[in-house]
C-alpha cells in the first residue's frame, strides 16, 4: 500500500506516429510533469521509457520516507532499482541507514540497489526540493555524494549563438559508477536561451528534463518530436518532460535558466548520439 505522503502517476509508451496526431493537451498529458514540489509530499510519475520514474520530494515539518509504489512490484522502493536524488531548493539532507549526506542546492547523492532512504529540510522556512529519478538496477554499487563543484564541467556554445552554457555531468566514466542512470545539469549564461540545439536524437535512451531557475513569468518552449514531425511544450519552472528515445528534445527560452537532464536505457555513455542537421528540422 503506498504511504498517504505519496502520490504517483503512470504515463505509457507513445509511438511517433501517434504524437504526431496529438493535440496541445494529449501533448501535455503524455509527456509533461507538473506538481513535483508540494510541501510535505512525494510526487512520482512511473514512465513506461525505459521504467524510468522522475519524481519530487518536499520535506517541511519532519522527514518523508521513500516508500514503495505499486507499478515498482516489491516490498520496497529500491528493492530492483537504483536511485539519484538533487537537491534545487535550501539545504537538505538525504538518510541512507547509519549514514546522512547534507545536500546544498544542486548537490546530488546516488543511491543503490536495496537501500531505504528519508529526506529532510534543514530549514522548514526554506524548505529542500529533492528532485528524484530512478531506473531498474542490476548490482548494488556505493553510496556517493557528488557536490556541484565536484561535478565534470564542460562549458559548450556562444553568446552569437544564444547558447552559451556550462553542463555539470554527475554521472560520467571516470567519475561515479551507476547500473544505467545518467544525470547531470546545465546552466545557460546570462542573455543565452537556447539548449541542446544543433539537436540529436539516442534511440538508445531515454530522456527528462526538469526545467528550473525561471521567474515566475518565464517560459521554455521545449522542443519534442522527430526531426521531421517536431511538436512544442511551454514549460513553467520547476517542471519535467519526457523525451521517448525517438525524439529530440531541445528547448529556447524567455530567458536564461537552468534543466537537469536524465538518461536511461542500453547504456551510460554521455556522447552516444545522432546528431540531426537543422536542414532536416521541420
Amino acid at each position: 500500500m503506498t504511504a498517504n505522503h505519496i502520490e504517483y502517476a503512470i504515463r505509457h509508451a507513445v509511438d511517433p506516429a501517434a504524437a504526431a496526431r496529438m493535440d496541445t493537451e494529449a501533448l501535455r498529458a503524455n509527456f509533461h510533469i507538473s506538481g513535483l514540489f508540494r510541501p510535505g509530499r512525494i510526487a512520482l510519475t512511473y514512465s513506461h521509457y525505459d521504467r524510468m520514474i522522475v519524481g519530487g520530494a518536499m520535506p517541511v515539518n519532519g522527514s518523508l520516507a521513500l516508500e514503495t509504489i505499486r507499478p515498482t512490484g516489491t516490498p520496497r522502493f529500491l528493492d530492483r532499482r537504483e536511485l539519484i536524488a538533487v537537491n534545487i531548493g535550501g539545504p537538505g539532507r538525504v538518510d541512507v541507514g547509519e549514514e546522512s549526506f547534507r545536500l546544498e542546492p544542486r548537490d546530488m547523492v546516488y543511491l543503490g540497489l536495496g537501500e531505504e532512504v528519508t529526506f529532510s529540510s534543514e530549514d522548514p522556512g526554506a524548505p529542500a526540493k529533492f528532485y528524484l529519478l530512478s531506473a531498474p538496477a542490476h548490482q548494488a554499487l556505493p553510496r556517493q555524494h557528488i557536490r556541484i563543484g565536484d561535478a565534470k564541467r564542460l562549458d559548450l556554445g556562444s553568446a552569437a549563438t544564444s547558447n552559451e552554457r556550462s553542463i555539470f555531468q554527475f554521472i560520467h566514466p571516470e567519475g561515479v559508477k551507476t547500473c544505467q542512470l545518467v544525470v547531470g545539469m546545465t546552466q545557460l549564461a546570462a542573455g543565452s536561451v537556447w539548449n541542446t540545439m544543433p539537436c540529436h536524437v539516442h534511440d538508445r535512451r531515454m530522456e527528462a528534463y526538469l526545467y528550473f531557475d525561471l521567474g515566475e513569468g518565464a517560459r521554455v518552449l521545449h522542443l519534442m518530436g522527430e526531426p521531421a514531425e517536431t511538436r512544442h511544450i511551454v514549460m513553467a519552472k520547476e517542471e519535467a518532460v519526457l523525451s521517448p528515445p525517438w525524439s529530440i528534445h531541445s528547448g529556447c527560452g524567455t530567458s536564461s535558466y537552468a534543466f537537469i537532464w536524465a538518461m536511461a536505457g542500453d547504456n551510460v555513455d554521455y556522447t552516444d548520439v545522432d546528431m540531426v542537421p537543422m536542414e532536416a528540422l521541420r
